[in-house]
């Protein structure tokens, strides 16, 4: 099944109601304006339509009754940098070489066993990226919030084919939620200004001044990454709240809140414009949530895993009137797929040269066609350093991931284990099922074999003569006597 219809009654009229605005004269443009909001560590669960009973999200809750929401939405990588190249790019990870964020060799050496491949951190400007494409065909571009895939000298967005670049940097994460900022490529507000709001307020600007014109507005925001920081006013009014499970952090809940508010702020500055029939809005988050701060029950893992937990995310897709609303779908669909989709709803050709390793949804999104089951395919050779909490050396060692239908494979470099789930029936990737369906097993390790072959992934093999068995046996050990 790939479509399903749910909230019967929540229609457009409420994300009217919800913001308190009243629909102006149609758009007479025939491009349509794209906005792509992306949220930082938002977890699969931390929103109101996925299922949070604790946050709230009725902004967002709105806009995917709006629209299409996926159930079975991936990141391309278990954390950011990596995960924003691809969207960018429209391209798997050893495409571009950003596998991680700063070091592969994160944690300490005597713990690693393998010697992992050596990360970029900043993309490229030979790749084409999606700004840059739609800049030819006559949008307005504007990046607004966290890029982190660049310095000031090469790879900033104004390099990367958007004609403004707001408060994007090569951080990954802001000093501070309040002005001032310390950030280069952001003035500072009034004392005391909340980023998000400030993101939200510049987004609300761009598409102001850009409002006659087809534009792109790129709005990765900061939030919900760390640090951790709230307004009281917020905060005040979750710590007294019910928790629901691990989402039970009311300053966390703040920071949601504060980036959902966002979010209506923005849809509603569309429709009072008139746009919002021709505005195709699309919302997701880069990776899984930070597990030190929210929970992804029932998935396994958190952010900087290739378990369901650091990848599975929250996705949207609405266009008023040319999207049915209130769809829900549990057809997988990844980061990547976005680049080629934006470029057919908006009838353009991409370069004949350009590849693309995602698929176009427009026929599923327009007219509900069946979308044929493929793989999708993760490859991170690197190492995480472990988290409290995470009963395991590594929050990630160098290892691949391949999904297809309800089958997911993960190989792990280090000793070549293959780990494989059947995730309509395990959700949580609790019953590994190697031993079980080898034909299975050995089906799935070819695809991805074969995948890693055409894209010329690099698999770390060294040997890595820093490490020491004795040690590693010595925390395994002490991580275990944590868990009691």
């Amino acid at each position: 099944m790939n479509r399903r219809y749910l909230f019967p009654s929540i229609l457009l009229v409420d994300i009217m109601l919800l913001t308190g605005s009243c629909t102006n004269e149609p758009q007479a443009q025939s491009k349509p304006n794209i906005i792509f909001i992306l949220a930082d560590d938002q977890g699969w669960t931390d929103a109101g339509f996925m299922g949070s009973e604790y946050y709230e999200t009725p902004a967002l809750d709105a806009l995917a009754a709006s629209g299409i929401s996926f159930t079975n939405a991936y990141a391309n990588a278990a954390n950011c940098a990596p995960s924003r190249a691809c969207l960018l790019t429209g391209k798997y990870t050893p495409r571009h070489g950003i596998y991680t964020v700063n070091s592969s060799a994160r944690g300490k050496t005597e713990y690693r066993k393998i010697i992992p491949i050596e990360n970029k951190t900043v993309l490229d400007t030979s790749f084409i990226t999606i700004a840059e494409v739609l800049h030819d065909y006559g949008y307005i571009s504007s990046s607004i919030g966290k890029w982190h895939l660049g310095n000031d000298s090469i790879g900033l967005p104004l390099a990367q084919g958007f004609n403004e670049n707001v408060a994007g940097n090569s951080m990954g994460h802001p000093l501070r939620y309040f002005s001032p900022y310390i950030n280069s490529k952001l003035e500072d507000g009034p004392d005391g200004e909340y980023l998000t709001d400030r993101l939200t307020e510049e987004a609300i600007n761009f598409i102001e001044r850009n409002k006659d014109n087809p534009f792109f507005l790129y709005l990765p925001h900061y939030a919900i990454h760390t640090p951790i920081q709230a307004k009281d006013s917020i905060t005040k009014l979750f710590e007294s709240k019910e928790p629901d499970g691990k989402h039970n952090n009311p300053i966390y809940a703040s920071m949601l809140k504060s980036f959902d508010e966002g979010v209506g702020n923005v849809v509603k500055k569309v429709e009072e414009l008139g746009l919002l029939e021709n505005t195709i809005i699309i919302y997701m988050s880069d990776n899984g949530g930070l597990g030190l701060v929210t929970g992804m029950e029932p998935l396994r893992g958190s952010k900087g895993m290739l378990y369901e937990g650091g990848i599975r995310v929250p996705m949207i897709i609405s266009w008023v009137g040319k999207i049915d609303a209130s769809v829900v779908s549990d057809i997988p669909v990844i980061g990547t797929d976005l680049f080629p989709t934006i470029l057919n709803l908006a009838q353009i050709n991409p370069p004949e040269d350009l590849l693309l390793d995602g698929i176009n949804l427009a026929p599923f999104l327009l007219d509900g066609e069946e979308i044929e089951e493929r793989p999708i395919f993760w490859h991170s050779p690197v190492y995480l350093e472990r988290l409290r909490g995470v009963n395991s050396v590594w929050r990630s060692s160098p290892a691949s991931a391949i999904r297809l239908g309800d089958w997911k494979l993960i190989e792990f470099y280090e000793d070549g284990t293959i780990e494989l789930y059947k995730l309509k029936e395990d959700i949580g990737e609790t019953n590994e099922l190697s031993e079980k369906f080898p034909e299975k097993k050995n089906e799935m390790h070819k695809l991805l074999d074969d995948w890693r072959k055409e894209v010329n992934a690099p698999i770390p093999t060294e040997l890595n003569p820093g490490f020491d068995s004795v040690k590693l046996q010595a925390f395994k050990e002490k991580i275990e006597q944590e868990r009691f």
